[in-house]
């Protein structure tokens, strides 16, 4: 069984930082786009950001300059470092799995269950 497994996310004030994991486990995603995206109550789901298999990134506008993607493909882990935090970062954040960039936020491949992040003003 394919699975994604989200872990680091947690409570912060503006201005702090988080780091987010995702370690998939039953294949690998070395040919793979992996990402993050993220859902507010009330918001649709927005791509937050993402790295193709051959390093490629993508930023969401409003995360440009204060987040960065990362992935370790011998761990099988993509990794969210997030800095200068702001409360309307507040959302649950969800790591995907795509052959496609593009797919990562309605329909990938795999996908895991979120974890909270809120951050305080």
């Amino acid at each position: 069984e394919v699975q994604l497994v989200e872990s680091g996310g947690g409570s912060v004030q503006a201005g702090g930082s988080l780091r987010l994991s995702c370690t998939a486990s039953g294949s690998t995603f070395d040919d793979s786009a992996m990402g993050w995206c993220r859902q507010a109550p009330g918001n649709g789901r927005e791509m937050v950001s993402s790295i193709t298999d051959d390093g490629n990134t993508f930023y969401g506008n409003s995360v440009k300059g204060r987040f960065t993607i990362s992935r370790d493909n011998a761990k099988n882990t993509v990794y969210l470092s997030m800095n200068s935090l702001k409360p309307e970062d507040t959302a649950v954040y969800y790591c995907a799995a795509d052959r496609h960039w593009w797919h990562l936020c309605d329909a990938p491949d795999y996908r895991g269950q979120g974890t909270q992040v809120t951050v305080s003003s």
